[in-house]
């Protein structure tokens, strides 16, 4: 008879703890949330110490880590099962999304941890980038295998449409966060899938073409309030702007709430007294943070209004190239809190449900008004586009912030729009 080694024992026991910790993580997570469970709550729940955990797990971004890395390679699987099922060509998308939506906490813990981890600093950051890596490359292949099938158009781009699709996935997950009411994420999926049968740019032969005469382009909403830069003395304007600044990098590296007052301070150079002289609370620099990304976003003079909603829409391209070149601070800081105010009492919650309501409201019209003039296919729902812009353009800014030289988010808004709004 023989026995296991020492060290053989000592691994396999150490994997029990570790799957141990997980499972208790995993439970904890979806049931208190990311931010109000303990790495003490975790390690009284898997039945072990606190610093017996921190042998496994040095912080609660590695266990968090852990815990969406076993979603994710169920995900995976089920992606591989279905590419070797007897119905290849069937894209498994949608069927992935209503099996995650019976996981319970699974939809708002990956979207928190989608945009927490887009910082650079962050322990999941390097988890999340690969993740996408293999995401994009288990969607070409389902892609490539479904236009052999004939259940996907062949003219349709498989590398892109890997890239859209995952893109757009992380945004739905985001917004059915914010707007569950207007929010199916797998109904939303299944049309989208159900769309890649048709050529790019296709239209019913009955469409009417363009008319010549336009219906006005409903104008852009405005985020930005007129008092988050009160007139002074210059030295207070300068030092506030400088609070604001910090505020915001720390904002994007760390999240809001494990960033404190006087770790803001510290990074600026003053004094947590001074610098509740010009903010009275944390709160009030968060919605200076955000009036202050707003502002400079709608400050910029280089756009001009189209006399067509269809050619607004395909002009919004050009935003994102400006905002990747000139801002990308601003890209950081709203995808981190974008996510982290997922739950509905985060003081930035309102805000981002307000923002995401409107834009969503914007593009609809902007997508009616372009079936009124004929620009938009009349089988196109202008509803269901205006989610789907919303969720990619989201989407893709995470993916470019986690891999920026894999993805150009200005040449998959215009492919995708290019087929939406094909030109006559």
């Amino acid at each position: 008879m023989t026995t296991a080694a020492p060290g053989a024992v000592r691994t396999a026991r150490a994997e029990q703890t570790r799957a141990a910790i997980v499972a208790a993580a995993h439970d904890a997570f979806v049931t208190r949330g990311y931010r109000a469970t303990s790495l003490r709550d975790i390690a009284a729940a898997a039945g072990i110490s606190h610093p017996g955990l921190l042998r496994h797990f040095a912080t609660k971004d590695e266990v968090l880590a852990a815990v969406v890395g076993l979603f994710e390679r169920d995900n995976e699987t089920l992606m591989l099962e279905r590419l070797a099922a007897e119905d290849p060509g069937t894209l498994a998308y949608s069927e992935l999304a209503r099996r995650n939506q019976t996981v319970p906490g699974y939809l708002a813990l990956f979207a928190a941890l989608t945009g927490e981890a887009s910082t650079a600093r962050h322990p999941a950051h390097e988890i999340m980038r690969d993740r996408y890596a293999r995401l994009r490359e288990l969607s070409i292949d389902a892609i490539e295998e479904a236009i052999t099938q004939d259940t996907v158009a062949a003219d349709r781009d498989a590398a892109g449409e890997a890239v859209r699709i995952a893109a757009a996935w992380d945004g739905l997950q985001l917004l059915a966060q914010y707007l569950p009411e207007r929010v199916d994420i797998a109904e939303t999926l299944e049309t989208y899938e159900e769309s890649l049968a048709l050529p790019v740019g296709w239209r019913d032969a009955d469409d009417p073409p363009p008319a010549s005469t336009a219906a006005p382009v409903p104008p852009l909403p405005s985020f930005s309030t007129t008092d988050a830069a009160p007139p002074g003395y210059r030295v207070g304007r300068e030092r506030r702007a400088l609070i604001i600044a910090g505020a915001t990098a720390l904002f994007a590296e760390e999240g809001y709430g494990d960033t404190s007052l006087r770790d803001i301070a510290e990074r600026v150079g003053v004094s947590k007294s001074t610098l509740l002289h010009y903010f009275g609370s944390k709160e009030d620099l968060l919605s200076a943070v955000l009036s202050h990304r707003d502002q400079q976003i709608e400050s910029r003079t280089d756009h001009t209004p189209a006399e067509r909603a269809a050619d607004e829409l395909r002009g919004l391209p050009r935003g994102a190239v400006i905002d990747a070149a000139t801002a990308p601070g601003l890209i950081e800081v709203y995808a981190v809190l974008s996510s982290e105010a997922v739950p509905a009492d985060h003081p930035a919650h309102a805000y981002f449900e307000h923002r995401f309501r409107s834009v969503v409201d914007h593009f609809a019209a902007l997508f009616r008004a372009a079936q009124a003039d004929g620009d938009l296919p009349s089988h196109r729902d202008p509803e269901f586009e205006a989610l789907w812009l919303t969720a990619l353009w989201d989407g893709l800014q995470y993916q470019w912030l986690y891999d920026g030289s894999s993805v150009d988010v200005a040449a998959q808004l215009s492919a995708h729009l290019d087929d939406v709004l094909p030109r006559a």
